[in-house]
């Protein structure tokens, strides 16, 4: 007992060489990569810069697993104390927050949140799965579970309550957390939530140290450009807004080589776009949809299918935008009202160019020989059996099996290299 107590008073000694200063981190929105990055990166700043605690202010649906646990992996690897703080009123900690707020040394909460329903959202289709696929969730379930509790253990939190956050969804209020121990205190404000913080004795890496949150100076720790870049990138409607347009641009370019303009704006489109789709959830069954619905739009301009292919692309398209994301990852979807506007505009697209096409081939020929055929002209000179005669501002010679009077109207029934065979127009 007594070494403990040394222990803690060398770290005490240790943090008053410490910087009196508190970074801030704000987490709002979905978990996901650009999230990642941001909490592991202002980590790194507040430990480089010797901060006396990293406060997370929390509010999120949800997010990504493989995310959720990088960043609870570089909570517990920092050498700073981390305080999760569920805010402002009315936010919440659900799913994948559940877990930043167990990784934390101390987790606060501000009157009106709320956290919990930590279940992966694929168990509640369990009557629709297969034999298999309810051994395979059952496992997800089973390490989940193990996951949530050895972080409960690790910071003195309610390991039972964290359980039932798993398997039942289970969720509580701010002050029904802190009397099962879930949480550490609730506070209306940062300012609160330090004071309180005070005092505490906390474990960061194996080593409990007593934290020194009186009077310090509160610094925010905002997103770099890279982060917010990654953040819109990694967005599931930018990334598929912008592999639609890639795929548009290098549509143009092919249709009309030596364009440029069209090939490169849609090759970075589309390799911003397959980057961003990269670090998100994927279907492959929506992408496969998606890309056979603009191949069957594409094939309706050189098959005659009468309007199948096209119907059925343009309904295949629709499907792929919806299913191209994990939609039982909170957030992580195509919005449907984008889903469906960008399905209009692009069969109105194709439509129009289908058009066009259907168009250019009921134009009659203007250049070439059998451009002449059907043309009308005038007789301009008669000698015997063969004609002069003028058909588009030029001088032929024509023959014709009835006889015809200088300045009647002919029409060009045939073209037997330069003579034509013509007959009188029908008034």
């Amino acid at each position: 007992m007594s070494f403990c107590w040394l222990m803690i008073s060398i770290n005490c000694l240790a943090q008053s060489s410490a910087s009196q200063t508190a970074y801030l981190l704000n987490l709002q929105g979905e978990i996901g990569p650009a999230t990642q990055i941001y909490v592991e990166h202002g980590l790194e700043i507040a430990a480089a810069n010797k901060a006396a605690v990293v406060i997370l202010e929390l509010n999120t649906p949800g997010g990504l697993l493989k995310s959720t646990r990088n960043i609870v992996q570089a909570i517990l690897a920092s050498p700073i104390p981390v305080i999760t703080y569920i805010a402002p009123a009315g936010a919440q900690a659900a799913s994948a927050g559940t877990f930043i707020v167990y990784a934390s040394q101390i987790a606060a909460m501000a009157p009106g949140t709320n956290l919990g329903a930590a279940s992966p959202i694929d168990l509640f289709n369990s009557s629709q799965q297969t034999k298999k696929q309810s051994i395979a969730m059952n496992k997800v379930q089973q390490d989940t579970v193990a996951f949530i509790r050895s972080l409960a253990e690790l910071n003195n939190r309610n390991p039972e309550w964290a359980e039932k956050a798993v398997t039942q969804a289970a969720s509580l209020t701010a002050t029904q957390a802190l009397k099962q121990q879930v949480i550490n205190f609730v506070a209306p404000d940062v300012t609160n939530l330090l004071a309180q913080a005070n005092g505490k004795i906390v474990k960061v890496k194996d080593q409990w140290q007593t934290l020194n949150t009186k009077n310090l100076t509160l610094k925010k720790f905002a997103p770099n450009l890279r982060e917010n870049i990654l953040g819109i990138v990694a967005s599931p409607s930018v990334a598929y807004i912008l592999l639609l347009i890639g795929i548009y641009g290098i549509f143009f370019e092919l249709m009309n080589p030596g364009m440029i303009v069209p090939g490169v704006i849609g090759l970075i489109a589309l390799l911003v776009a397959v980057y961003g789709i990269s670090l998100l959830p994927i279907n492959y069954v929506g992408i496969s949809l998606l890309i056979a619905g603009l191949l069957m739009m594409i094939l309706e301009l050189f098959v005659t299918s009468y309007g199948i292919l096209a119907v059925g692309g343009i309904i295949a398209f629709f499907l792929g935008s919806l299913f191209m994301f994990d939609r039982h990852v909170p957030g992580y979807e195509v919005a449907l009202s984008i889903a469906l506007g960008i399905t209009i505009v692009t069969a109105i697209f194709f439509l129009f160019i289908l058009r066009l096409a259907v168009k250019s081939q009921q134009r009659p020929i203007v250049s070439g020989g059998e451009e002449l055929i059907g043309a009308s002209g005038v007789v301009v000179e008669v000698d015997k059996t063969q004609l002069m005669v003028r058909v588009h501002g030029e001088l032929w010679q024509a023959v014709c099996e009835s006889s015809l009077p200088v300045g009647k109207k002919i029409i060009v029934k045939d073209r037997n290299g330069l003579l034509l065979n013509v007959a009188p127009e029908k008034n």
